[in-house]
């Protein structure tokens, strides 16, 4: 097999070999096939003809639109119940963009899928890498190239991943997730980005926007499953740590070439490699010898990090796949919550910077059986944390179609695979603080459920100083095509679903499919079960699907943009009109820089008061599923004309107050005294 281009290299510390595979019925049951109950016909208008034989939709409903149509007049229908404003819509730039990165997968998640984690797809991370104040991107990818791109203004983008050292690509590995910091306080946005079994690499940048290798010297080339990784100060010594999120072993060392054609590779003749993924992979939570633990390095300064997971009591072996930093209990110390996607979620208290303790069970009896990722934030505006969790993997048990996605999933799965003794959540959760530790789950009254996602990430959509929320939800070939969610905050009392009214759904021109890859019936693909009955070359159709976003102004005209890498295909880069529309747009953007915190601000309560209004937010560059970026707090201020009071509660401990009147419709830089 050649793997040259992109050859994976064995793993200089090997990973045990793993003995004859389970392959789990129930899952295997609810890995393809058709919808239970589409509602409605019609075809998008991105569609194979209905009359070309070589071109195939699998299953034949990811070309059905009708039900969106049945969709969007429910939403229409209920606006009524809104008591926010609505009226303004985001339109698909992603052609203007210039971008034309392109998000590639390996085979296990396409022409050979597999209930294989690769289907999890890659992050992108925002962060300003040159200093001219616009948030730029990078986009992680398996088969391929990483990309940043750089931001000019008014929406538009250049590449500019070949300033950097060739290993920023990643090409040589596949990649997983992407995270911007400032490691060594120097004012600029550092990159961490992880991959499966070759190694993570991290990346120093010159100020500039060029960013050199340092992983080995730095000490943090984990190799392993890894995900999602986040920055934060446990200690409080003005040094970022980190925490790398390792999900569990499932693939082999078997090295398999990626298949090119023309729809996969679009003209890239480079020869790829991955690593085979296990059969029973959604299972091997349940082998005890595939677990990996996660890793929490401590920044010792001047670019050198050290593992202290088990030294401070972090020992976790969850299959995860993303973590939140979170003061939960309000005593200054940034705690831990660690999302398992399959089975109890972990949460560990920071006793002082010297040791984390769990205290899982006790704060939260009860989590989501299938977690993606989280977020954590003041939903309702009284000063305290809640916590929104995704859960992806409780809707693989079973199949429902477009009428039944709202609802918790109806397991099918026994307790033998759970492992969960009865006090599993199956479906998304919310936590809602009281404000005295304890954390109440009403995911169902607040209208949190949805179907199939992955990543959330929040932000002020209408500028009304009420956080919303969008769900990036979906899977590809072999599934169905599902939309993602935008949950619009109705004051604190319930989310109200508004994809559909805010033009995220339908995409453009309707599609809902595209050519995901070939076959060649007559010849070296004739046993692949899509050339039953058929020959010659076909083009198989799958469905569209996102993965990750972030939630920023990429045009820099004071509203918030949302910018996704999707699933083997070119990202969206969705713009909204909402200066346009608002008749009194308010904002206020705060850049934190900690001097005895960390340069970030990371761990830095914000609480602002405007209007009738007072917010609080805390920075922890969470910006989606697979991402932590680097990016300045939003605050919408609802029309507010001037603030009266900014609020910094600093991880060192300082408060800093600045009273107003301040002006609106700024981006202010607080340095810490």
């Amino acid at each position: 097999m050649s793997t040259a281009a992109c050859a994976l290299r064995p793993l200089s510390t090997r990973l045990k070999p793993i003995p004859g595979a389970l392959v789990l019925a129930a899952c295997l049951g609810a890995c393809g096939g058709e919808p239970a109950d589409p509602s409605g016909g019609g075809t998008s208008a991105a569609a194979p003809a209905q009359d070309d034989p070589t071109q195939v939709p699998s299953p034949d409903s990811v070309v059905e639109s009708g039900w969106m149509k049945a969709y969007e007049a429910r939403q229409r229908e209920s606006t009524d119940q809104f008591e926010v404003f609505h009226g303004f819509a985001y339109q698909d730039r992603t052609a203007q963009s210039g971008i034309s990165f392109r998000n590639r997968i390996v085979d296990d998640a396409g022409r050979s899928y597999k209930p294989v984690h690769y289907d999890h797809g890659n992050g992108v991370a925002a962060a300003d890498v040159d200093g001219d104040g616009k948030l730029d991107l990078y986009f992680s990818t398996q088969v391929g190239s990483n990309q940043l791109w750089r931001n000019l203004g008014d929406g538009r983008f250049e590449d500019i991943t070949g300033r950097s050292d060739a290993a920023l690509t990643l090409a040589d590995r596949i990649g997983v997730s992407a995270s911007f910091a400032d490691i060594d306080n120097d004012g600029d946005a550092d990159l961490y980005a992880t991959s499966v079994r070759v190694g993570n690499k991290l990346f120093e940048n010159d100020g500039g926007g060029r960013f050199s290798d340092i992983t080995a010297a730095a000490g943090v080339g984990h190799q392993g499953h890894s995900s999602a990784v986040v920055f934060f100060d446990y200690d409080r010594d003005g040094l970022l740590d980190l925490y790398v999120s390792n999900v569990g072993e499932y693939t082999s060392e078997t090295l398999r070439a990626v298949i090119n054609d023309a729809t996969t590779a679009q003209g890239d003749t480079t020869e790829y490699s991955f690593y085979d993924g296990y059969s029973d992979a959604f299972s091997g939570h349940l082998k005890p010898e595939r677990n990996e633990t996660s890793v929490l390095y401590r920044n010792l300064g001047e670019n050198r990090f050290e593992d202290v997971t088990d030294a401070l009591g972090l020992t976790d072996i969850s299959w995860s796949g993303d973590a939140s930093p979170c003061d939960l209990n309000q005593d200054g110390w940034t705690d831990l919550y660690v999302l398992n996607m399959q089975g109890h979620d972990e949460y560990f208290e920071n006793q002082g910077g010297e040791r984390f303790v769990r205290r899982s069970r006790e704060v939260f009896p009860r989590t989501s059986w299938g977690a993606m990722s989280l977020k954590v934030f003041d939903w309702d505006n009284d000063a305290d944390m809640d916590l929104f969790i995704s859960d992806m993997h409780s809707d693989m048990s079973k199949k429902v179609g477009p009428n039944a996605e709202l609802a918790k999933a109806d397991m099918q799965w026994p307790e033998s695979m759970l492992r969960s003794g009865g006090q599993s959540i199956f479906g998304n959760s919310f936590f809602q603080n009281d404000g005295d530790g304890n954390f109440e789950e009403r995911s169902d009254e607040v209208g949190a459920e949805n179907y199939w996602p992955w990543g959330l990430s929040v932000g002020d959509l209408n500028a009304d100083g009420w956080d919303d929320v969008l769900l990036i939800s979906s899977m590809n070939y072999p599934f169905r095509y599902s939309v993602n969610s935008v949950l619009l905050n109705n004051r604190g009392q319930r989310f109200l679903r508004s994809e559909f009214l805010l033009g995220v759904e339908p995409r453009l021109g309707g599609a809902t499919a595209t050519p995901w890859f070939e076959l060649d019936c007559s010849g070296v693909d004739a046993e692949h079960q899509l050339c039953e009955d058929r020959s010659g070359r076909i083009t198989v159709w799958g469905s569209l699907g996102s993965r990750s976003s972030v939630i920023f102004d990429v045009d820099g005209d004071g509203d918030m943009d949302i910018v996704t890498n999707e699933c083997n295909t070119p990202p969206l880069v969705l713009l909204s009109d909402l200066s346009e529309r608002a008749v009194q747009l308010s904002w206020l953007a705060l850049e934190l820089e900690g001097s005895a915190s960390n340069r970030d601000g990371l761990g830095a309560q914000v609480v602002v008061h405007a209007g009738d209004l007072t917010q609080t937010k805390v920075q922890d560059g969470q910006s989606g599923y697979l991402s932590q970026s680097r990016m300045p707090l939003y605050f919408g201020l609802d029309g507010a004309a001037s603030i009266e009071r900014v609020e910094v509660r600093w991880p060192s401990g300082t408060t800093q107050v600045l009273d107003g009147p301040i002006e609106v419709n700024q981006t202010l830089h607080i340095r810490e005294p």
